[in-house]
């Protein structure tokens, strides 16, 4: 009996080209995906290539401030500089006593504050003196080496460099500790007795400053013979390890470039900025954007839902340049100009001087952040199965009790996980803080409790923005900011990757 073969079973034509067709979409799809990949893991390499390279340049920026006894000098710096905020002190004290003193009473605190400045006299003239050996010191000791504008770059004839005597130039500066305790006595002894017969003030809150003013004079004449002491065991030989170069960065409170003197490049003040712009704006965004989000998904009628939806959305296709110009021109002037009506005057802080500031910039960020946190709470809600609204009325329990004891709880994670996400968009927006946080670089003065979120900031994003464009290629400056590049790119990794996995949990609950 033959043996009978099968005959192959026919492809239709149509499922061939189906499959062609999948295929297709597959490969377009897979190769865009694998591009993004690419291009995220070329950003990353990029980031960690050139701004690890700021840490040795670091090193050797802070290194050569202690050799060349730049470090010295900013001890005795220290103190005059706090006689020069206690100066700026006496200044606000005048302001607050021009409203409410006679004349003649003004006419003494004037020659008070006068003789207080003159005390520190001979102070200022010994740290201009010093100074100008070590910042001498400091370019020849650069030249020599080859680095002469301390960012980086090499200079091709260094070997050219005059020759430079550094024990003899420390020993002069070490020889100033004396002349340093000399006069800081003798300062003392003046701004003591100018205290032993203070100017009087009618105004009671006149005389409250003045007292608190004079106890931080105390304070700073307490701290006098410490600086002494520190001058005294100042030592230029002192080895500095290497993990100083990080630390400084990490946790250094100035940021300071392009100076005569020397560079700083401590992230602590752009962090702070950030993360008060942060909250601020989540302070604002995450009530309403939650709260919208509860009632178009819960208390809405059709209609209104079609209505209010699309214009939430719509926000986040206004350009932040936009609302930049909008916070500038109105927001700004507008919380200033409130800040000085009688209405507010009970404000501790206000009036405010400057329209540009943390919430002026958070505001306009909450604007900015209403539309994702208000996008993914109310899927958030959507997605909690109907059984459990149901079940909940079944026991008895109205509208609002269901809501509040049911639908928002159990959707918590995907309510908490639109709040970081709203945070990682907060975080990392540039144009709205570059134009309205009004980019002072400094910690503010928490001394004023709310009033600290009404003063300037500067932010990491803003500062990339602000000065890249001007730095030279390589130099210490420009790895800097790839450094602050990073830590925010870590940082906004962090707050996504943490919203992903609640996200996830909150899948799996609901699942």
């Amino acid at each position: 009996m033959a043996e009978v073969v099968a005959a192959p079973p026919m492809v239709a034509p149509q499922a061939v080209r189906r499959w062609r067709a999948d295929d297709f979409i597959k490969a377009f799809f897979g190769s865009n995906a694998l591009i993004a990949i690419v291009v995220l893991a070329l950003i990353t390499i990029f980031l960690f290539r050139d701004g690890f390279g700021f840490f040795g340049q670091n090193l050797r920026n802070i290194r050569l401030y202690r050799h060349a006894g730049l470090e010295y000098v900013d001890i005795m710096r220290d103190a005059a500089n706090a006689h020069a905020a206690l100066s700026r002190g006496l200044n606000l004290t005048r302001k607050n006593a021009q409203a409410t003193e006679s004349a003649e009473a003004l006419a003494r605190f004037d020659q008070f504050s006068a003789a207080f400045s003159d005390s520190a006299e001979d102070l200022n003239g010994l740290v201009s003196d010093a100074g100008e050996k070590a910042a001498a010191l400091r370019d020849a000791l650069a030249l020599r080496a080859g680095d002469v504008d301390r960012s980086g770059e090499k200079e091709e004839h260094a070997n050219a460099a005059a020759p430079v005597d550094e024990a003899a130039t420390i020993s002069a500066l070490r020889a100033n500790t004396a002349t340093f305790a000399a006069i800081s006595s003798a300062m003392s002894e003046k701004i003591r007795e100018l205290l032993k017969t203070p100017p009087t003030f009618e105004n009671a809150k006149t005389k409250r400053v003045f007292d608190s003013w004079s106890k931080r004079v105390e304070n700073y004449l307490s701290i006098l013979p410490g600086t002494t002491k520190k001058l005294e065991s100042w030592d230029p030989a002192a080895p500095i390890p290497a993990y100083r170069a990080v630390t400084s960065f990490l946790f250094g409170r100035n940021w300071i470039t392009a100076s005569f003197w020397q560079d700083w490049y401590g992230i602590i003040p752009l962090l702070v900025g950030s993360i008060m712009v942060s909250i601020v704006a989540l302070a604002i965004a995450v009530p309403f954007g939650v709260a919208s989000a509860i009632y178009v998904s819960e208390i809405a009628f059709p209609a209104e839902k079609r209505l209010i939806k699309p214009y939430v959305e719509f926000i986040a296709a206004i350009p932040s340049v936009v609302l930049g110009f909008f916070g500038i021109a109105v927001v700004g002037e507008t919380i200033r100009q409130l800040s000085q009506s009688r209405f507010f005057h009970w404000v501790g802080f206000f009036p405010i001087s400057e329209r540009l500031n943390v919430f002026t910039a958070g505001s306009l960020l909450a604007l900015m952040a209403v539309p994702t946190i208000f996008t993914l709470a109310e899927d958030a809600l959507r997605n909690v199965p109907r059984g459990f609204k149901e079940a909940s009325y079944a026991l008895g329990a109205n509208r609002l009790q269901t809501i509040g004891r049911v639908i928002v709880p159990a959707s918590l994670s995907g309510i908490v996980s639109a709040v970081l996400l709203g945070l990682g968009r907060v975080i990392g927006e540039t144009m709205v803080v570059l134009l309205c946080a009004g980019n002072r670089i400094a910690i503010p003065d928490f001394t004023q409790g709310l009033g600290a979120f009404f003063q300037p900031v500067h932010t990491m994003t803003g500062i990339i923005a602000q000065e890249m464009g001007e730095v030279v290629r390589g130099s210490i400056h420009y790895r800097a900011l790839f450094m602050v590049g990073l830590v925010l790119f870590i940082l906004t990794l962090g707050i996504n990757y943490l919203a992903q996995r609640l996200v996830a949990r909150y899948r799996m609950s609901i699942g």
